[in-house]
């Protein structure tokens, strides 16, 4: 019986998970749409946010179904790609701003998607979901706070895609090259991260060990800041077109930085590397001589 009612308890908080986050969705749904095009009737972004919904539902039935979290990084990937080439054709007479706000969700999100899932054939699945995966309502949570990772990270683009605003002048156009540049650098740490730390892992030497080398030595998380960078370059390029109820799309590289500084990013994984090699001088010496995020000049020879 106490089993029972602790169960009853546990998906109770889920399924409330779930409804607070679909309520964030439906709210920031709103305030984008703010002078968006339309899509037979309804705003064009309000339509893609609950594309990414239902997306995610879909797919997290067949992955409770399949107990397995294979295809999860996979499907958000997808998400982005569809939704951006859906706004993509829905805008109206796109303009250059517009071309490369797409193009750097699709590199972006056909590059990530593309190494996490090899990452997860090569490497074996991730152990995050292995006490989540049997409880149907906390997948369930998992997947559809997946929508609003989706929904909120790209936000800024997609509000400014499915925007009839084209702005002109001077600082709109310094926003889109500062932004771009700011973008090309983050993929590129990030992408020359992911990189290093795949070709370390595949070294049967390495293992056990922590990475220190490469861009490693001037971060522990230099992924993260390339993957925080290039989405305030995406909100910097996307900042002209915004009006109102649009300037929610400021959300975008906040919610990206906070996600990965406080929640889900480098507190779990300074947190098990802190238990796997906690009682390593190399890596007490590691912490102590190299910044969590941002490289401080001159701290490392």
């Amino acid at each position: 019986m106490a089993e029972d009612q602790q169960e009853q308890q546990s998906s109770g908080k889920w399924v409330g998970v779930i409804g607070v986050v679909v309520i964030i969705g439906t709210l920031i749904a709103w305030a984008g749409s703010s002078g968006a095009v339309t899509v037979a009737g309804p705003p064009a972004l309000a339509v893609a946010v609950a594309a990414c919904f239902l997306v995610q539902w879909v797919a997290f039935a067949f992955a409770y179904a399949r107990q397995t979290e294979t295809f999860y990084d996979l499907t958000g990937a997808l998400t982005y790609v569809t939704v951006t080439v859906g706004l993509l054709v829905a805008a109206p007479s796109p303009d250059a701003r517009t071309w490369v706000l797409a193009g750097c969700v699709l590199l972006w999100a056909v590059r990530l998607g593309g190494f996490l899932f090899a990452r997860v054939r090569r490497f074996g699945g991730d152990d995050r979901f292995d006490e989540i995966k049997p409880n149907f309502w906390r997948f369930c949570a998992t997947w559809t706070i997946q929508a609003l990772w989706v929904s909120l990270t790209a936000m800024a683009a997609w509000v400014a895609i499915s925007s009839p605003v084209r702005p002109g002048g001077a600082l709109a156009a310094a926003c889109l090259w500062v932004g771009l540049v700011l973008w090309v650098a983050g993929f590129a740490l990030e992408t020359t991260a992911d990189l290093q730390k795949w070709r370390f892992k595949e070294d049967r030497s390495n293992q056990g060990r922590f990475i220190r080398d490469g861009v490693w030595a001037w971060s522990r998380h230099p992924n993260y800041l390339g993957e925080i960078t290039l989405w305030v370059g995406v909100f910097l390029v996307a900042a002209p077109v915004l009006r109102g109820w649009q300037w929610v799309a400021v959300l975008s590289p906040v919610f990206v930085t906070f996600l990965l500084t406080r929640v889900s990013g480098i507190p779990m994984l300074e947190r098990k590397a802190e238990k796997r090699w906690g009682d390593d001088a190399d890596y007490e010496e590691y912490k102590r001589s190299t910044p969590v995020l941002v490289p401080v000049v001159g701290r490392r020879g």
